[in-house]
């Protein structure tokens, strides 16, 4: 049956009529076939390329859905970061060594998985504006002394030092502690955490890159740059602006309010003040040498993150 399809014969008297529709339908002209054909005749194969589209289309479309999983799951956060983290490692090794990208997967796992895609966007703009204050004029503050250390990239402790609290108000809202009447309190304390901390890495890399004169919180004594607990009138009010567009990008992305981002900005604000304080009275004394700068900046987020939420009670209470 196979050679009579594919090399059609002179029909013979002698077959049966019932068998020439048939052979005639399976003949196959002498040019030549567009693409292979089935082992039954006349029914074609899909070609090839087309297969492999159609399967890589059918992919995205999963790998879509499981994105926009809403509520999120755990599912949807590992997906959407193993690709983010995957695609984006250039960007990411550009800001945080091998260890501190670990770290801030785990962030973002986290993040994605209480707050969705927002929340985990607002930890890349933090992420992103921080990275960008802290390389400007990386040669200038390495030449002084006071520049962070490999080259501005951040380690697992820097990576925990800006989030901790935020991991926490996370964890709280992916368990449901204290039901839907808590849930704006912990979306507010995880944005107030990160808006507090970019106001301190952005006041206090653009002090030391363009600050004209640094002051002791405690004494407004003049000091050198980089000093524990110094502040500079440039860097401060880069700090404020970093805070104001951080919580207008969660304001936008629809996870805080305009009262909650205007929380957000003052809690973070108090935060920093206190923690320059911490710095310029117990940093670096003898008898405080374990108060290194990361356990400085949970205290500060922590401050910033309850403070916001304390507040946001006095109203609600008022």
């Amino acid at each position: 049956m196979a050679s009579a399809c594919l090399f059609p014969r002179p029909m013979s008297p002698l077959l049966s009529p019932p068998l020439r529709p048939f052979l005639h339908h399976c003949a196959v002209p002498r040019i030549g076939v567009p693409y292979p054909r089935s082992k039954v005749c006349g029914t074609p194969l899909p070609p090839p390329k087309a297969a492999l589209f159609a399967e890589l289309a059918a992919l995205q479309g999963s790998l879509l859905d499981l994105v926009r999983a809403s509520p999120p799951t755990w599912k949807s956060a590992i997906a959407s970061n193993l690709f983010i983290f995957i695609f984006g490692s250039p960007i990411l090794l550009s800001g945080l060594t091998i260890s501190g990208m670990g770290s801030a997967f785990l962030l973002g796992i986290l993040s994605w998985r209480a707050f969705g895609p927002s929340g985990f966007f607002i930890v890349a703009a933090y992420f992103a504006i921080a990275t960008a204050a802290t390389k400007l004029k990386i040669a200038q503050k390495e030449a002084l002394g006071i520049a962070e250390k490999r080259g501005g990239r951040r380690g697992p402790g820097s990576v925990i030092g800006s989030s901790a609290s935020a991991c926490v108000c996370a964890l709280l809202s992916i368990n449901n502690m204290g039901g839907a009447l808590f849930a704006r309190f912990w979306q507010l304390g995880f944005v107030a955490c990160f808006c507090t901390k970019l106001t301190d890495t952005v006041s206090s890399e653009i002090g030391k890159a363009y600050g004209k004169t640094t002051y002791l919180a405690t004494t407004f004594k003049v000091v050198p740059k980089g000093t524990e607990g110094a502040v500079s009138i440039e860097g401060t009010v880069s700090g404020v602006a970093a805070s104001i567009v951080l919580a207008g990008i969660a304001y936008s992305m629809g996870q805080v309010d305009l009262p909650h981002a205007s929380i957000c900005v003052l809690a973070s604000q108090i935060a920093n003040f206190v923690e320059s304080l911490i710095g310029a009275t117990l940093q670096d004394k003898n008898s405080f040498q374990w108060l290194n700068n990361d356990i400085v900046n949970v205290i500060n987020i922590s401050i910033g993150s309850i403070l916001a939420m304390l507040l946001q009670l006095l109203i609600r209470t008022n």
